[in-house]
Formats: structure tokens, C-alpha cells, sequence
């Protein structure tokens, strides 16, 4: 309808109106009010080089890993990627002037409010984490509780204790162990570490963590827990995917489970489909409650690179993957016995991944409610608990 004819038209209606009902509250409400879009949080990924990414991603928020990487040969000829403490201190600084030269598109996260506050500027709150807490690790407790201040005054707000690997402070889920970690425990130093990150609040992340360590963490810590990247074992029973009562335990803590985008990870058939990612969502809120639930990417916000330049042909891309996957095969780690077939879910290996979440939740028949929890909601209220 023309502009003209609408306006006429919506005139001739307010004519023909009574003036009580001109004067109900209803009244004042606009006709065509527009409904916002649900709020929409990443659990986890990167600065990208091209920040009109972040524009384009529609996020109103992220974790930020901002995480520098030392390759460390293992004595059985494995390779681990320590985060030490002068890489990741550069990293972050770096990371932090990046943010603050670009303060029309990006907004530093420091407390939970600071994603309604990029909300509201048209700009994306990020959240700066490191993968492992080897950037803390010191001679001496005194120099270790030193560093986590260091980073906090930097702008560090989720750590996460291990990558892959175990250190001092807790056990990894990909050390060897059949059981896929389950039996490497919160360390004394790593029960001190949660103490510490707690008082400072910094939120722990139990990603990349043994299953045993994620449930130690869960019985001490004061604050909620989360898992911002990881797929639920239900499903696919390998180490880097979490068993129920790690899921039951995070979400018993207030904390969430963020579903990642590692395919491998995430379903046994050998096309994955939007629906397995739905799939592990709904696993994850029936195990951990609707509360628990949320969105994490653990690749660039425009997706898998290599995956995108093949055109997300995964029998082209599992190759970069499969030296490193027959590796742990031959150390008898859960899960790696079977063979990989993908990496990535096509349809979400892009920049809209979140629209199409959504719009998948929906077709799925989804409550409005849970969508929202699961979109952002309950990053939102985790963020706003922990970080004050």
C-alpha cells in the first residue's frame, strides 16, 4: 500500500475512534512498533582482522579469546600450546588498543551491564579470555596471585583452566587417559586458583577440561562455572565432549554450556546438518536445564577460513585435521578410534550464524522464552552474576 493510503488510512481509523479509547494506555502505543531482536552472545571467539565482521555477525556480544600461543613438544612427541604469561600479556594489550581505537564497533567488556551498554550504542561488547591458565603460572604463590591481578587490571574476565593438556593447576581432557581425562583432578594450586579467580572476578571456564576437574571445580567454586565452547558426550562419546553430570554440574552452578561448531564434535552422521546443532542444544537443556544453554563458535566470527576457501567441502578440510587426530589415536584417548569425516556444519560456517540458530530454534518449535536464553539470555545473566 502506498505511504499516502496508509497514512490516510490510519487517519480515518483515529477519526473514527471515541475519545476514551483515545485516551486508553493502549492508545499511545505505536501502531507498527517493531518487536527488538533477541539479545545475541557468542561464547567464543576472536578479533578478526576485518572488523566489519563484527558489524556483520549482529553480535551484541562475545567471549574474546584473546589468547597468545606457545607450541611446546611433549615427551611423547605430541604437541601442546602453552598460553605463557609474556604472551599473552602482549596479546592483551595489543588486544586492548585495538578495542579502544575502534570505539564505534567495539566496547571492552569489563561488567556484566556492559552488553546492554553496547546494546544500546549499536556496538559489540567483547569479553577478553585466555584458553589455559599457564599465563599465570609463577615460581611462587605470591607471583601467581600477582599475575591473575595483573591480567584482571588489563581486562582479562574469563579464564579458562586447561587447553586440551593438563598443567599445575588442573587436569586436561585429552591427557592420556582411556577414560578421556575423567580421572586427572583439580590440583591443590588449581582449588587455590578458583578461590583466587572468584574473589576477583574472573570467570572460570572449564573448557578443554577433565571431566574430574570440571566437577571438582564445580563443588568449591562461590560463583557459577561455565563451559564456553564444548559438545555434550551423550552424543558423541570422545574426550573433548563433556559426560551429563559435568553439564548437570554447570548448570547447577548458575553457569552455562556453550554448544561449539566443531562437527566432529557434535554429531556421528556423516553429513552434519543445523539440525544435530539443535540437536545438542536440546540434549544440553534437558540435562542442565533451559538455563544452562548457549551459543559458542570456537572459530573466526566469519567461520572455519580454510573450511570457507574450499567452499565447506569437509572431505577437503578433515585433512589439515587428521594428523594431529591419528595422534591421539595411537595414545588410546576416548574417542579418537573413529575416523573423522567433517569439520563443519555448511550452513553455519557463516557470518549469520547466529540469525540461523535462531530461525532454527524456531522452526524446531522453541518457546520465544527459551530462544531467548539460549541466543544470549543466559550469557547475559552468568556475566552480570560474575562479573560485578
Amino acid at each position: 500500500m502506498p505511504i499516502k493510503a496508509v497514512n490516510h488510512h490510519r487517519r480515518t481509523l483515529l477519526k473514527g475512534l471515541g475519545a476514551a479509547t483515545l485516551l486508553s494506555p493502549l492508545a499511545s502505543m505505536p501502531s507498527f512498533a517493531a518487536k527488538p531482536r533477541r539479545i545475541y552472545v557468542d561464547g567464543l571467539s576472536f578479533l578478526p582482522d576485518d572488523l566489519s565482521d563484527v558489524t556483520a555477525s549482529k553480535l551484541d556480544a562475545y567471549i574474546c579469546d584473546i589468547s597468545a600461543i606457545e607450541t611446546i613438544e611433549q615427551a611423547d612427541g605430541t604437541q601442546n600450546y602453552k598460553r605463557t604469561y609474556k604472551a599473552c600479556m602482549e596479546s592483551i594489550k595489543q588486544a586492548t588498543k585495538r578495542v579502544s581505537d575502534h570505539p564505534d564497533i567495539l566496547l571492552q567488556g569489563l561488567r556484566g551491564r556492559d552488553i546492554q551498554r553496547a546494546r544500546d550504542s549499536q556496538r559489540t561488547a567483547v569479553f577478553f579470555q585466555i584458553q589455559g591458565a599457564d599465563c599465570v603460572e609463577a615460581d611462587s604463590e605470591a607471583n601467581q596471585w600477582a599475575r591473575v591481578d595483573e591480567f584482571h587490571q588489563q581486562g582479562l574476565r574469563v579464564l579458562q583452566l586447561t587447553h586440551h593438556y593438563g598443567n599445575t593447576f588442573a587436569g586436561g581432557a585429552l591427557d592420556s587417559d582411556a577414560n578421556g581425562g575423567l580421572n586427572k583432578p583439580l590440583t591443590a594450586h588449581g582449588r587455590e586458583l578458583i578461590a583466587k579467580l572468584n574473589h576477583s572476578n574472573i570467570l572460570v571456564d572449564v573448557s578443554h577440561s577433565s571431566a574430574q576437574t570440571a566437577l571438582d571445580v564445580a563443588k568449591i567454586t562461590k560463583s557459577p562455572i561455565v563451559q564456553s565452547h564444548g559438545a555434550a558426550r551423550g552424543i558423541v562419546n570422545h574426550a573433548r565432549c563433556s559426560p551429563d553430570e559435568v553439564i548437570r554440574a554447570i548448570g547447577d552452578s548458575g553457569g552455562v554450556f556453550g554448544v561449539f561448531m566443531m562437527s566432529f564434535w557434535l554429531t556421528n552422521n556423516a553429513v552434519p546438518t543445523i539440525d544435530d546443532y539443535i540437536r545438542q542444544l536440546e540434549y544440553v537443556s534437558r540435562v542442565g536445564g533451559v538455563d544452562s544453554v548457549a551459543i559458542a563458535n570456537d572459530f573466526p566470527l566469519r567461520g572455519q577460513e580454510n573450511l570457507l576457501a574450499l567452499g565447506n567441502d569437509n572431505a577437503k578440510g578433515i585433512k589439515e585435521y587428521q594428523e594431529w587426530w591419528y595422534s591421539l589415536r595411537a595414545k588410546g584417548v576416548l574417542g579418537f578410534d573413529a575416523e573423522p569425516r567433517h569439520v563443519v556444519i555448511p550452513e553455519l560456517n557463516h557470518i549469520d550464524r547466529m540469525s540461523r540458530i535462531d530461525d532454527a530454534l524456531a522452526k524446531a518449535r522453541f518457546k520465544a522464552t527459551d530462544r531467548d536464553r539460549f541466543m544470549g539470555g543466559n550469557w547475559q545473566r552468568v556475566l552480570n552474576k560474575v562479573l560485578l
